[in-house]
């Protein structure tokens, strides 16, 4: 029996839903794609230059397509990574064996054990605990709320090394439910009452927590590598955090302080916080035995980054150490491992890129790179250089959308151009390592915590970039000349 009319059109209707379902689930966009292909074609085929073997350019041709492949997605970032550690093998630019010589990069297993660690806090609630305590002590204000959840995310960033997660699992549900018991939605003229400042101050402070521990960003690991494999200097768990600590503590104190002078919430006092949180740890009740565990091991962790070395323990060990403890205790199962997709992603694309960076300078790319530029800038102080080439790196940051895609692509080449210039090899690489996150204040889509913060809805872009603007400035000022005068003190140069 032939179907009426209305009938197959709702037929037709549900097939153009299911065909439309199946579209929105591909992962490859054929033409992106193609364009990346044919920018690396273009660049191989090319003569090397001058002085530079064929071999290092080919790789280079690979790692350009691959860094513009990470900028615009035409596929995942792990597919993307596989597809180049493929044909680095099928055209013989690298041997098999050096192709896959990045999985086993301790740095990389150290960031990749940290994500697993981090889901603890997460899974067992501790995190949210620790967020609801501070509000609870310093949450009287609007000011001294902002600070309560910064401090939260300080005390969590040297075991959380996704600070997308800090940012969207843990920070900003307690910004949302604060902000909503004042009133503050958005969308409907009521988001300057609090939940912008909240919003903007909490993601400002991520990125500076972000830059003052080596575990507590997922590209500072791969900063810390090319660093080693450029200028042969090792950053250590505790050196970067001391040389972070003091311009990071006093960006923490002076950045919500400048947003509260710049972007006023409407609410100054929020006694009602205070209520609120202390309702929330009552929900929550006394500590679990897990949470017991999870605090143990974590102060565990801290203590054995920070004094390992005198009992020959290296940080990645120590992680190792933590997660067999976190699996013994039943804080997590391996059912949690296996499910913690964010950290065998990293895995796969940490590993290629840490691998395509170490080839890159010992084929002879980076040194060559850097030679040509020390050629331009010519006797600069190294002074000028270093600050130059810094700005350049940090506001280049406008044009990716990824800390790790900006760190990739550039990190290696400006920090050989500003040793080679006479700048301490240790000081050059801290500062671009903390750039690297720091610069993520600029825009909306330039980090992971930002299209997070930013998709709640309750800043504009354009107020987003002109804060931002702002706050980039007192960044090089605190990071530079603060900074500058600590590592004095500490020796660094």
């Amino acid at each position: 029996m032939r179907r009426c009319l209305c009938c197959q059109f709702c037929a037709f209707g549900r097939r153009f839903k299911k065909l439309n379902r199946k579209k929105e689930k591909q992962e490859v966009k054929l033409i992106p794609l193609m364009v990346v292909v044919l920018i690396g074609a273009i660049i191989w085929f090319i003569p090397p230059p001058e002085g530079l073997q064929v071999q290092a350019w080919h790789l280079f041709a690979i790692f350009v397509a691959t860094i513009i492949g990470l900028i615009i997605k035409p596929i995942p970032m792990g597919s993307m990574a596989i597809l180049a550690l493929t044909v680095i093998m099928i055209t013989n630019t690298l041997t098999l064996e050096e192709a896959l010589s990045g999985f086993q990069n301790s740095t990389i297993w150290l960031i990749v054990i940290a994500f697993f660690i981090s889901r603890g806090f997460i899974k067992t609630g501790l995190g949210t605990r620790v967020a609801y305590i501070f509000v609870r002590l310093f949450g009287k204000k609007t000011l001294g709320l902002s600070y309560s959840l910064i401090a939260s995310d300080l005390i969590l960033s040297p075991a959380m090394p996704s600070n997308t997660a800090r940012a969207g699992g843990i920070l900003l549900p307690i910004i949302r439910s604060l902000s909503e018991t004042y009133g503050s939605r958005t969308g409907d003229g009521t988001e300057r009452k609090i939940g912008a400042f909240l919003t903007t101050t909490s993601f400002q402070a991520n990125m500076i927590t972000s830059a003052m521990f080596l575990t507590a960003m997922a590209a500072n690991p791969l900063a810390a590598k090319i660093a080693e494999d450029i200028t042969g200097t090792t950053i250590s768990w505790v050196g970067w955090m001391v040389a972070a600590i003091v311009p990071g503590l006093i960006s923490l104190i002076v950045i919500p302080f400048v947003i509260y002078k710049l972007y006023p919430p409407e609410i100054k006092e929020t006694p009602s916080a205070t209520v609120e949180a202390k309702k929330k740890l009552d929900e929550m009740g006394p500590l679990k035995r897990e949470e017991w565990f999870m605090i143990g091991i974590f102060l565990l962790l801290i203590v054995l980054w920070i004094f390992g070395s005198s009992f020959n323990l290296d940080t990645t060990v120590t992680a190792f150490i933590g997660l067999v403890l976190l699996l013994l205790t039943q804080v997590l199962t391996w059912s949690d491992i296996k499910q913690e997709q964010g950290a065998w992603d990293t895995l796969i694309w940490f590993s290629v890129l840490v691998m395509m960076a170490m080839f890159l300078n010992s084929t002879g790319m980076i040194p060559w790179f850097s030679q040509m530029v020390q050629g331009m800038i010519g006797q600069t102080s190294w002074i000028i250089a270093l600050v130059v080439l810094a700005i350049l790196y940090f506001y280049s940051h406008y044009f990716f959308a990824s800390n790790t895609a900006h760190v990739s692509a550039m990190y290696g080449a400006f920090l050989s151009v500003i040793v080679a210039a006479g700048a301490p090899p240790l000081v050059s690489a801290l500062v671009l390592a903390f750039f690297s996150n720091l610069f993520g204040c600029l825009t909306n889509y330039g980090s992971g915590p930002a299209p997070v913060f930013f998709g709640a809805g309750y800043v504009t872009q354009e107020k987003w970039w002109g804060i931002g603007l702002v706050i980039s400035l007192i960044h090089l000022v605190i990071w530079l000349l603060i900074g500058g005068l600590w590592w004095k003190v500490l020796g660094l140069w």
